[in-house]
């Protein structure tokens, strides 16, 4: 097993810069998981560590070794992508073999990988088929295993699942997980679905336009967001930000304590952000909205309803609230994300 580190990197194409210096080290076997919108430049930090692109500026590590100068080739790091990437013309075990003949690895020795890596697998009974007539699931494991079979010093896979259906996608992450613990190779893992990052990460990276936001564990990075960005893009469905205001002590409209407010804090403007789990809709509740829309989910409606200046999403019991009605709430007080209004940074994690 081998710790990736990356060290103030910096990338940029055609004068605009997409890695922003970005540091990163991960532990010995473990699976991170760098999170992002479409273009923020999580792709292009695989890339970098792959050797597919040269960084502009900064360094990477993996174990002892800097590999930042060196080829692709030197860098025994496995890179699987979305596509597959399969030789259509290959049966599984000629595409599972493929590497290993290049690195000219003995006959016999070659066979036995292949046995050994279709068995992990559970392709040892499609060896001599193509992957015309495999389904998604079974070409993109015979991609995994193009990469396993190598015995790389690290995975690197690149929104491996996207192509999926979502029932397969769901099998495949708790497949990957475990292979991935089986083998006990580190593993850096990008996606934009919030779903797999938060049920498959060791640790989780969240990236915008190519600067790192944060960095924790799961459960970390989404119970204390280190800013509005974080708070925002985690979660379904989305985390309300309702505008606020601090008078007398108190942060409006809510009625919340000012107490839990750093002490040096000079404006009277904030921004309060409520996950949809920790409003509680009843006729009892201590406030009210008018609603806007309603959508049935099974067992609970997502109902959005302007409150005040703000449209805020409320989890209900289904068929209690349509459009135009008034819809009673209140928040667990608890739980509200107090966020710098100009900045976006948290003022309560």
């Amino acid at each position: 097993m081998a710790h990736l580190a990356i060290i103030n990197l910096d990338k940029s194409f055609s004068g605009k810069k997409v890695i922003d210096n970005v540091s990163l080290r991960t532990e010995d076997g473990e699976l991170v998981v760098i999170l992002g919108p479409s273009g923020c430049g999580k792709s292009t930090i695989l890339r970098l560590i792959a050797g597919l692109e040269s960084v502009d500026a900064g360094e990477i590590w993996i174990g002892s070794r800097r590999i930042d100068g060196l080829s692709p080739r030197k860098r025994n790091v496995a890179l699987v992508f979305q596509n597959y990437a399969l030789y259509p013309h290959m049966t599984v075990a000629q595409n599972l073999a493929f590497p290993l003949k290049i690195a000219r690895t003995p006959r016999q020795e070659i066979r036995d990988h292949v046995l050994d890596t279709a068995s992990l697998l559970g392709l040892g009974d499609r060896l001599e088929a193509r992957p015309a007539e495999l389904s998604g699931g079974q070409r993109q494991r015979v991609a995994l295993g193009r990469a396993i079979i190598r015995r790389p010093d690290m995975f690197l896979l690149d929104e491996p699942l996207s192509n999926l259906d979502a029932d397969l996608r769901t099998r495949m992450r708790r497949e990957l997980v475990g292979l991935q613990k089986h083998l006990g190779t580190t593993t850096v893992y990008v996606t934009h679905d919030q779903i797999e990052a938060l049920t498959m990460a060791d640790r989780l990276v969240v990236i915008d336009e190519g600067r790192i936001r944060q960095v924790g564990a799961v459960d970390e990075v989404y119970n204390k967001p280190a800013d509005r960005f974080v708070a925002a893009f985690l979660g379904t469905p989305k985390m309300n930000l309702v505008e606020g205001w601090i008078s007398d002590n108190r942060i409006k409209p809510f009625n919340i304590s000012s107490v839990m407010m750093p002490a040096e804090y000079q404006s009277n403007e904030v921004l309060l952000g409520i996950r949809p789990e920790d409003i509680t809709a009843g006729v009892d509740g201590d406030f009210h909205a008018t609603v806007q829309t309603v959508e049935y989910v099974g067992d609970r409606l997502v109902v959005s309803a302007r409150y005040i200046n703000d449209d805020i999403t409320i989890l209900a019991e289904p068929g209690r609230y349509s459009a135009g009605e008034t819809i009673h709430f209140s928040i667990n007080k608890d739980k509200v994300h107090i966020f710098d209004k100009s900045s976006g940074r948290c003022l309560t994690s």
